[in-house]
């Protein structure tokens, strides 16, 4: 399937798109009463901010995510340094709209309340906000200064990557990807702890019903162990992701790695909030994986809480 380019913006204005459709029809629920904006034409002015959004609909933009749109960029285009998404979250999860990164760490993403849309936008148009301001001061949840703690794992990266990295291969199930490289052993030992490669480059690709531990259900994955992907971070994920992969998550097995007792995974959100990580040992990623497929949880759900430090005691 094809996907249509973004339309440029005029100079001032934001894109505000729809990724979600019934019957091809634009579903919007009630963001856009929330937004609270008065329409000039086919733009949305917002409050006394000035921020003029323009929303824009096209069915073949269904179900997709934050990390599809960089590469819709027309090419020989200037890069708008911002989107928004009204995806399902924002429309019936009471989540706020998705600011998507454009331009400098394409892909990555941060939910805003609506009715700081404007304010938000308006300063990150006059540089008084950076993207990463946004991501290093959102909750567990992936709001922009929401309420629900914030998470133990600080936003990564914080600068572009020095080099591109290349596409991420189209899938329906968990990647694994290898982004260190100073130890063959520790690969090859992490891999034996997962239950072993196959020949097409999976691991449990085939478990034994009748063994498997519910309590850390095995992980079935493509392994990536290719040296393009060094020093791959959580931010730069969405992007590489193809429009047509339905792989529920990506797993980094990066230098913590192998470093730390427990042998921990960065898994990646590529839905909700793409970019945002977590950090688990290997033996619960199958369990994560599983469950998010069925829906029976959220990724926000295994981000833990930076835990409150207690106030200095004070000495006289």
């Amino acid at each position: 399937m094809s996907y249509p380019e973004l339309p440029e913006p005029e100079p001032g204005e934001v894109l505000l798109v729809c990724t979600s459709y019934h019957d091809g029809t634009a579903r919007w629920g009630g963001l856009l009463d929330e937004i609270a904006g008065r329409r000039e034409g086919d733009v949305l002015v917002i409050g006394s901010s000035g921020v003029r959004l323009r929303p824009i609909e096209d069915h073949r933009w269904n179900n997709l995510h934050g990390g599809n749109f960089p590469a819709l960029v027309p090419d020989n285009s200037p890069v708008p340094p911002v989107l928004v998404l009204s995806d399902i979250p924002a429309i019936y999860g009471g989540d706020g709209p998705l600011l998507v990164d454009l331009a400098v760490i394409p892909g990555r993403g941060v939910r805003v309340p609506s009715a700081r849309l404007g304010e938000i936008l308006t300063d990150l148009i006059a540089g008084v906000l950076t993207f990463d301001h946004l991501v290093q001061d959102m909750d567990v949840d992936g709001m922009y200064q929401g309420d629900r703690g914030r998470p133990a794992f600080p936003a990564l990266p914080t600068t572009p990557p020095r080099r591109p990295f290349p596409p991420l291969p189209e899938t329906d199930n968990v990647l694994l990807v290898r982004t260190f490289f100073g130890t063959d052993a520790g690969w090859r030992a992490l891999l034996d702890k997962l239950g072993g490669l196959d020949e097409n480059g999976w691991i449990g690709a085939n478990p034994d019903l009748d063994k498997i531990d519910m309590e850390h259900y095995p992980l079935t994955a493509l392994t990536i162990d290719h040296r393009a992907f060094k020093g791959l971070l959580p931010g730069h994920v969405p992007a590489l992701v193809p429009p047509t992969s339905h792989t529920p998550m990506v797993v980094l097995a990066d230098a913590r790695t192998f470093a730390i007792p427990g042998r921990p995974l960065t898994v990646v959100d590529l839905y909700d909030t793409p970019g945002q990580h977590t950090v688990l040992p290997y033996r619960e990623v199958g369990s994560m994986a599983c469950n998010l497929e069925i829906r029976n949880t959220d990724f926000r759900d295994y981000i833990p809480i930076e835990p409150t430090k207690p106030p200095r005691k004070a000495y006289h």
